[in-house]
């Protein structure tokens, strides 16, 4: 699996719908959507799809003139880096891998979502790999040399794939996604209701940098786990043997709820495009404290914050709703 930051061919992404399901937040939800596909298509293609007729109109008026195509599929929900493909390389050849996605642990029922691969690999007239595991694509984080990030608090629950083991995992993640090591924290966010993903905590920037959420405040329960994260991050070391640059990113400074729910708000969710970073700020005094410690990590591409307050009320932010693309040429089995 290539790193995030290796060169895109566009992004796929899928149009906010049902005002129910963004529980009266549809609107705003939109709103910023817009203003982040179009922050992406200013960068590369965006491939969106779009549920029925009135999400079509709604996106085609927000996103005229920008580098999008439309491709209708009735899903349930936004957050396609759960359930859409991941791609994989081996030089100039991509193939497209079908994880299982069960709705976070069977905490929803994915009706529609678990077909997304298989949508998008008819569109791009190529054949998925089944992989017959449950996964999703927020749930790792892959340095493109050989290290893989996640938690033990998701990929070992106990809804998602019982039979499997942390051995047996590493040995499936390694076979698929051709990484040699994975690097197993505890634990994530206070209000993830899928069940500590990497991508709100902890992040690759390169191959030996890590830049992972810090809490300042003892008496936040994010503050022990965070802690013990930065404390494992430390310890860890690349295939070569040789310890990661742990960089700390703070979490927003005050505490959001919704719905009687704490919305795990966090920088760490960003997108890298080509040539820039997309990050989710919520309007708190810590935004561009934030902005400031990435923007070194990254040079020769524009670290850009860009507003997620409503986006966050549904659980994540701009990594959780994007999937990458990367250049290479499709290919199928033969």
């Amino acid at each position: 699996m290539p790193a995030e930051w290796d060169a895109h061919a566009c992004t796929w992404m899928a149009w906010p719908c049902d005002n129910d399901l963004w529980v009266g937040e549809l609107a705003g939800v939109r709103n910023e959507f817009a203003v982040f596909v179009r922050a992406v298509a200013a960068r590369e293609p965006v491939h969106l799809l779009v549920q029925d007729a009135e999400a079509e109109e709604d996106a085609r008026a927000r996103l005229d003139g920008a580098d999008v195509r439309l491709h209708r599929y009735d899903y349930d929900d936004v957050w396609l880096r759960d359930s859409g493909p991941i791609f994989i390389a081996r030089g100039n050849e991509l193939r497209l891998l079908d994880w299982e996605f069960n709705g976070w642990g069977q905490k929803y029922t994915p009706t529609r979502d678990n077909g997304v691969p298989r949508f998008v690999a008819d569109l791009l007239q190529t054949d998925p790999i089944a992989t017959g595991v449950v996964l999703e694509g927020g749930s790792i984080e892959v340095s493109g040399a050989g290290s893989l990030l996640t938690t033990r608090q998701c990929l070992l629950s106990p809804k998602r794939n019982p039979s499997l083991g942390e051995a047996d995992l590493e040995r499936i993640l390694g076979d698929m996604l051709g990484v040699s090591q994975v690097l197993w924290l505890d634990a994530g966010l206070e209000g993830d209701h899928t069940d500590g993903h990497i991508d709100t905590i902890t992040r690759f920037v390169d191959a030996r940098t890590i830049v992972t959420v810090s809490c300042e405040d003892q008496a936040d329960p994010n503050y022990a786990v965070t802690q013990a994260n930065t404390e494992r991050l430390r310890g860890f070391r690349d295939p070569a043997g040789d310890p990661f640059r742990v960089v700390e990113l703070p979490l927003p400074r005050t505490p959001v709820y919704f719905d009687g729910q704490r919305l795990p708000l966090t920088y760490a969710n960003f997108y890298i495009v080509n040539g820039a970073v997309l990050v989710p700020v919520y309007g708190d005094p810590y935004d561009e404290r934030a902005l400031d410690i990435l923007r070194p990590l990254f040079p020769g591409r524009t670290v850009q914050g860009l507003m997620a307050r409503h986006l966050i009320t549904g659980g994540g932010a701009f990594h959780c709703v994007t999937q990458q693309q990367p250049v290479g040429l499709l290919t199928k089995d033969a």
